[in-house]
């Protein structure tokens, strides 16, 4: 009877070691037919496959907005470009001097809203007049200051060339922007006062150019 019972529990252990042979050599089989299938089960939530993350692409990266300044230094700048092409014949941006600046400022004139008084005018020389007349509206002195203060700087960054050549810079822009303050200051009867330099302190925030130019503007 003792015999019978270890022959029993030897027939036993034999067929379960036979199971698992068997199911090892399927998952063998398998792994060499469908790899993908074995080699998925490893994949965590943590640590997606491959095949997942070719979907997924980087967002765009986000544009920096320009200043008030840069924008409407780009807009002027570009402006400027146009009235030389309308220009008879029209003038590329390396062949302009300070000849052409000048006819631009008096070109925006017709854009202005700066009433200027004739010295034949009744009200020439009076800030506050009691009635419209017929004198012509010009673009106010600050603006066009302004104007070419940011132009200059425009035409550096496109590579023009060194700054004593920057025809923006030209002594005759000078001397005709200095000439139009003094008219409209007579003409409009507001004379025109320059701002007093104070001593700088420690404690006085920098000013940089471009927020000098952005302040600057015509009344």
């Amino acid at each position: 009877c003792y015999s019978y019972i270890r022959f029993y529990i030897f027939k036993i252990s034999l067929s379960f070691s036979y199971s698992i042979l068997t199911f090892n050599f399927k998952t063998v089989s398998l792994s060499f037919l469908f790899p993908s299938l074995t080699m998925s089960s490893y994949n965590t939530p943590d640590q997606p496959s491959s095949s997942s993350n070719s979907g997924h692409h980087m967002p765009p990266p986000v544009q920096q907005q320009l200043s008030r300044y840069e924008s409407q230094k780009r807009r002027d700048w570009n402006t400027f470009l146009q009235y030389l092409k309308t220009l008879n014949p029209p003038i590329k941006i390396s062949q302009f001097d300070h000849t052409h600046v000048l006819s631009f400022l008096d070109y925006l004139d017709q854009f202005g809203k700066t009433k200027v008084h004739h010295q034949a005018c009744a009200f020439f020389g009076q800030p506050d007049p009691p009635s419209p007349c017929t004198c012509p509206l010009k673009q106010a002195w600050g603006s066009l200051d302004a104007l070419i203060g940011r132009l200059r700087a425009a035409y550096d960054e496109h590579g023009g060339g060194s700054s004593d050549s920057n025809p923006f810079g030209n002594g005759s822009i000078r001397i005709h922007l200095r000439e139009i303050r003094e008219s409209q200051a007579k003409a409009r009867g507001i004379p025109y006062r320059k701002k007093k330099k104070r001593k700088k302190t420690a404690n006085d925030p920098l000013i940089t150019d471009q927020e000098r130019f952005s302040n600057s503007g015509g009344s």
